[in-house]
Formats: C-alpha cells, structure tokens, sequence
C-alpha cells in the first residue's frame, strides 16, 4: 500500500505513534503558546528523559543532530511547509541543513490557529499562514531552546544566562566548552513546565538568520523528480474506482432510467444514488468513466438554478442597485447622502464581473476505505481544511469523529476549492456502499460544470468632490449572491474618505460558490480603482498624484504607491502604441500598488500586458524568494481572469465544459517582464499569497483608458467587450 511519507513522498511509512514509539530521538515538546494556553512540556518525572509516545511536539532531536520540525498548515504550491518551519528554526537556532519537514498530526487543539478566540482550527486559507503562526512558532522555538540550554546548564553545573547557542550547537564561552543539539539527547531532561519566553528575549529582525533569506523550498525536490506523491498517485490493495454524474445544473435530482443496463455493464460493481447526482463504482476507472456516457437520466426542473441566466441577471441586479430602498449597510463612516448634496460634482459608474472558476491543476480526487462494519474509516485526500475532515466523515457515517483518520498529501492547486470536503464525502459514500476503497475522481468537466464559482456581481459606486476638487465622499452598492465572498476588499481603509457607505443587496441563484483567490477583493477593487481614475481624469489630475493626496494618513500604502511609480518611470511616456495603468490594493494586511503597460489590437479587440511592476509592504518578510513567486504568480493569474476567464449560465445551464471554451491565459501572452519589490519593514507579517491579485483588474482597465479614452466597466475583457467599448 502506498501511503505518505510526512514528506509526501512515494514510498511506504509506519504510524506517527509507532514511530515515536520506537525511534532513538528525543521529542521536545513546543505546543506554541498562543496555540495551546498551558504548556505542557515535562514529563511526570523531570529526571526521565522525554518519551516521545507521551507528548505532542513541534519538533523532533535525533542523537546524529537531525531535527523534524512539524509543518500544520496544507503545501499546495504556497511554500507555507517551508516558511512555518523557519519561523520556529531562527529561535531555535537549528542547523537548518540538518532540518527534515514533515507534516503534523491532524491536532488542531495542538497544531491549529487560533484565528477567531475560539476553537481551534487546521485550515489554510485566506493567506493567514505565516502570519498566524508567526508568533506562536516564534514562541515554539525559543521554548525549544530554553529546554536545550536547561539541560546542559544542569549537566554543566553552570548558570544557564552562560550559555549561548550558534546554529545547532549550545557554547560556553567562559570554558570554551561546546556540545551539539544531538549530542543534549543523551543527557536532555524536559522541566515539569516551561515559563514563556518574553518576547524581549525573543531574537530582533537585525539577528535573524534564517528569517528573510533565501532558503530553498522543501517541497520542491520531490516534486522535480516526481518522487512527491498528491493523492492522485495513492494506490490502495482492493482499491475501486468512483466516478458521479452530476449534471450541469446545479441542485437538480436525477432520476436515472435505465439503471438495470448500467448495473450489467462489465466492470461495474454498484450504482449509489445521491440527491444530486448518480455515483458508478467500478473495477477501473476506464469502466467507470464508459458506464458513466451510457447513463440515461432525467433531471429535476426544480432547483433554485434552474431559472438564472447570469447575462440576463445583470439586468435585475443593476434595478436592485438603483432601488431607493437600502440593503444590507457593512460600512458607515460620516454622512455620504449630505456629502453628496452639497457636493461641487458627483459622479456615478456601474461595474460588473462573471462568474470566475478555480482551474486547479489538479482534478479533485480522494480515497476513502470506510470499514465493513461502518465503524471506522480512512481518507487520502489533499485538502485545506484538514482539520475539519474527521468531523464531516463522522456525521455523514454517523460515527465519532476519533474513528476517521487522515492521511493528508500534497494539493495539486487549491485556490480556496480544496477548502470544501464535496469531494471526501462522496468517496466516503461511495465506499460505504461497496464495503471497499474507492478512489473518486472528478473530471475536469465534472469540476468545471458543477464547481463552485467565484461569485458574479454588480457593483454600483457614487462619489462626491468638493470645490476644492477633494474626493469627499464614496458609496459603495454591491449586488449579488454570495454574501460575504462578494464584499471583501471594499472598505477603504487606506484612502482618506471622509464620507463612506458601504452595502449589500442580496439575491440567491442556487450557484455553488466559494472562497476564490483573493476572494471579494479582486471584482471590488477593479470597481474602486477604475472610478479613481474614472474622478481623477475627469478632474485633470493625474491618477498617481490623486491617490497619493488620498494616501496622506496612510504612510505605508503610500509607500508602496511611491515605490512602483519608481520602478515603472510613471513620469516618463510610455512608447506610442502602449499606456500604463496603475492600481492599489491591500489583502490580509498586506499592501500592494501595481502598474501595467499594455498595447491593444484595435481590430481583435486584445489586450496584451508587457510589463508589471508591483511593489507590496507584508511586514517582515520569512522567504523573500518566496514573496516573488507568489506575488508573480497572483499578477498572471489575475491577467488570466481579467482577460479570459468566465463561467456563463443559461437556464440553469453551464455553458462552459474544459479548457477549449474556458480560456486561461496561454504562456504567449504572460508580460514580457515582471518586478517586484518588497518594501523593508519590521512589523509583523502579513498575507502574501493572495496580495497582487486584486490590483491587476483596475491596472488593466486604468491603461486601457489612458490609451483609448475608453473605460472597461465588466470583467472579464473579452475581444468582444473591448470592441463593444471601443466602437461606443
């Protein structure tokens, strides 16, 4: 049976518990502070040395001087397995050569973040990694380190403020005396407790080692040389093979009518009806996938979705963002409806997104083997929400939850879709049905019909100048379904708006939607940034300028703003045939400015991107490589759902099945260049993952105005939407 190692390598692995229970290392037990109030890190008797089977731990010593540290949070691609590992090394001062990451028990009240005060959980989502762990992991390893220089303090007969660490070694300088972190296993006794450390005696940005420098990522050797195993690769004896028929709209029940043919189709070995849809389980998963075309099913002509054209709900929702009567109101500051009647100008635009889908790299898959006798069950899966995994299972086996395990694997791409268990809990229906695992797999169509969409919405701003031409008020009407993945990102913190309204008009249309990159943030600030410049043009100021003077109380966004017009000479002209744009943006704390040059095909109606410069401020920076990945990688995606990517509906119909009529950008069309610059700074870190996504939209939109006096008010950009503006 193949089964991860904690590297989620291709190769077989024993249990964690027999594993600690066996191997020579001493285990010290780091619960992070603020993960775990009360640390419990001795043993009942101080004297003994640590067993492992005995504690939870965040890091692993073995006697040759290899250390394990513990990684929580899910590794789809963001280098979170990497950067949280350093967090907890730099106060440790591990030899950083001698680290081996593995992936932690599926804990949360050990190895969960402490996101909202309450229970604990083991999610990775919404770029919260690196700065949610940060400080308790920093925690993690100064504690890990007060217990090594404990135990050679004692063993030493020597007052522990006497002794320092360099990297993987604890010194005496007085004696000269020097002993490696493997060589304290044979003489290393965990204290009953442990104080916190103050985070006074926790190291100053100047001292870090490891924190800011380039340290490469763990995970990408084996994904190189393809030893790396995501739960695609997973193969388990006895194991069958799933597939489901779900239909293209969403929430119908099927009624299949000719079951008794399917069931006498070789290699079939069980038909499972679900609410919404018809899951085949076969011998392989060419027989499953043949039986699946054969499929005679009638459909329900009652769902929600059923009734929903999403161009034509455009229509609806623009008469509910005109409607006198009020929404739901997010964000009051000041007095918008006086600012605008006694304003010197107002002004008014309409903006609009589609649906937007995930594209994962990986299709959605997972194993689940459910015992025969319904007691137990195991799961393979890649997921983001590792934590919740056990929970689900269990109601829909109606079992405790301590019954169910995880063995969690590299994500093949996330984008928020992996943070939804659709496709665990129908593997785990699947296999309850035959007593047998069952590796489910969804095909890219399955994904791309019946996924779940970043939200469509229509979005109504109204503004308001003075006579002295300051912007002195905003509202802010968002229309559409989805609640709160539609109004991320529009408040505006960071613009000193005297005046600001901010609401919802709620519709549902029985669309699956979730959690998309960036979330919110990428249709509201395209919304916000395109009527900056919609105002500044129309008050002949240039759009830079406009925003700095509403930058004025927020010295950090400025910098960021001040930095990117540098890096892309804004005050120089750009070559004829070509505009640049320029947007801001802040995601989960962190600030980000970007700016886009771009030439247009006037007869196609193409835009094309050649340059994009971005410069973000996210606090102190763990893996500056790192940073430029994700921030280019969230500027190409943002490209791509800026100019080609939508998901369409008609009747209740997808209209979109793969690739061939769901266009991402193709590798000829990504910029000729993109730089990047991280703003030096010593306060805390904040979310990278999702920072430059949202700045592309308005970017964009800002260029194409200034090279065509044109404005592009509905995402995506589409050749046909660019001609339909152009010829306006």
């Amino acid at each position: 049976m193949k089964t991860p190692l904690p590297l989620n390598k291709k190769s077989s692995t024993i249990s964690r518990r027999k594993f600690l229970a066996t191997a020579g290392g001493v285990t010290i037990t780091i619960t992070a502070y603020a993960l775990s109030p009360r640390l419990n890190l001795g043993n009942k008797n101080p004297e003994k040395k640590a067993e492992a089977s005995e504690i939870t731990a965040w890091a692993r010593i073995e006697p040759d001087g290899r250390m394990t540290i513990y990684n929580p949070a899910a590794e789809m691609g963001q280098g979170s397995m990497t950067a949280l590992p350093v967090i907890l090394a730099e106060e440790l001062d591990a030899d950083w050569s001698k680290v081996h990451i593995e992936n932690s028990p599926i804990e949360p009240d050990v190895y969960g973040l402490d996101r909202w005060g309450g229970n604990k959980i083991m999610l990775t989502v919404g770029s919260w990694s690196v700065m949610g762990y940060f400080n308790s992991l920093r925690q993690a390893g100064a504690q890990a380190r007060y217990v090594l220089l404990s135990s050679v303090a004692e063993h030493w007969n020597v007052p522990m403020s006497e002794l320092t660490t360099e990297p993987g070694i604890v010194v005496h300088q007085k004696s000269g005396r020097r002993v490696s972190y493997g060589e304290i296993t044979s003489f290393l006794k965990v204290p009953k407790s442990i104080p916190e450390i103050p985070e006074e005696q926790l190291k100053l940005p100047h001292q870090f080692r490891l924190i800011g420098s380039v340290i490469p990522r763990y995970d990408i050797p084996s994904k190189v040389d393809g030893s790396a195993l995501f739960a695609m690769d997973v193969q388990i004896p006895d194991m069958l093979y799933g597939v489901i028929e779900r239909g293209s709209v969403h929430g119908s029940s099927p009624t299949l009518q000719n079951e008794q043919a399917i069931r006498t189709m070789d290699g079939v070995v069980e038909l499972v009806m679900l609410e919404y849809g018809v899951g085949i389980v076969a011998t392989s998963l060419e027989k499953a996938l043949n039986a699946k075309k054969r499929l005679k099913i009638q459909w329900s002509e009652d769902a929600k979705a059923q009734g929903h054209s999403s161009q034509e709900a455009f229509t609806l929702y623009q008469m509910m963002a005109e409607d006198i009567q009020q929404g739901e109101v997010l964000e009051e500051k000041g007095n918008f409806s006086q600012a605008n009647s006694t304003a010197a100008k107002t002004y008014a635009a309409n903006y609009k997104n589609d649906y937007v889908y995930h594209a994962q790299m990986e299709p959605l898959n997972a194993i689940a083997s459910v015992a025969a006798d319904g007691s137990s069950a195991e799961i393979w899966a890649g997921t983001q929400a590792a934590g919740s995994v056990a929970d689900e299972v269990g109601k829909v086996l109606k079992f405790d939850p301590s019954k169910v395990t995880l063995h969690p694997h590299f994500l093949g791409g996330g984008l928020g879709r992996r943070s939804n268990h659709d496709s665990i809990l129908e593997a785990v229906q699947l296999s309850k049905a035959v007593s047998k695992p069952v590796k489910l797999i969804w095909s890219r169509e399955d994904d791309l019909r019946y996924g779940m969409y970043r939200p469509m919405s229509f979005q109504r701003l109204q503004a308001s100048v003075d006579a002295s031409g300051n912007l002195s008020g905003l509202s802010h009407c968002v229309v559409g379904d989805g609640g709160g993945l539609l109004t991320s990102g529009a408040k505006n913190e960071f613009y000193a708006i005297p005046n600001q309204h901010l609401e919802l008009r709620a519709v549902e249309n029985g669309i699956r939607l979730k959690h998309w990159r960036a979330v919110g943030h990428g249709p509201n600030k395209f919304a916000i940034e395109s009527f900056m410049d919609e105002i500044a043009a129309d008050q002949g100021v240039d759009p830079y300028e406009f925003r700095r003077k509403l930058m004025k109380d927020s010295p950090r966004a400025l910098q960021t703003l001040e930095k990117a017009a540098t890096m892309a000479k804004w005050n120089t002209p750009s070559d004829k045939g070509r505009a640049r744009g320029i947007a801001f943006g802040e995601r989960s704390g962190a600030l980000c400015t970007g700016i886009c040059e771009i030439s247009l095909d006037r007869e196609k109606g193409k835009i094309k991107v050649h340059h994009f410069w971005s410069a973000v401020d996210a606090g102190i920076i763990v893996q500056p490589d790192n940073v430029v990945a994700q921030m280019e990688g969230g500027i190409i995606m943002g490209i791509s759902s800026v100019l080609e990517e939508s998901i369409t509906i008609e009747k209740g119909q997808v209209q979109q099945s793969n690739f061939n009529d769901y266009r991402l950008l193709r590798i000829t069309d990504i910029p000729e260049s993109i730089e990047i610059a991280m703003i030096p700074s010593e306060e805390p870190p904040q979310g990278i993952g999702e920072a430059s996504l949202p700045v592309v939209a308005g970017a964009i939109a800002n260029a194409f105005a200034a090279l065509t006096g044109k404005r592009l008010r509905h995402l995506p950009f589409t050749p046909e939407r660019v001609l339909e503006a152009l010829n306006a």
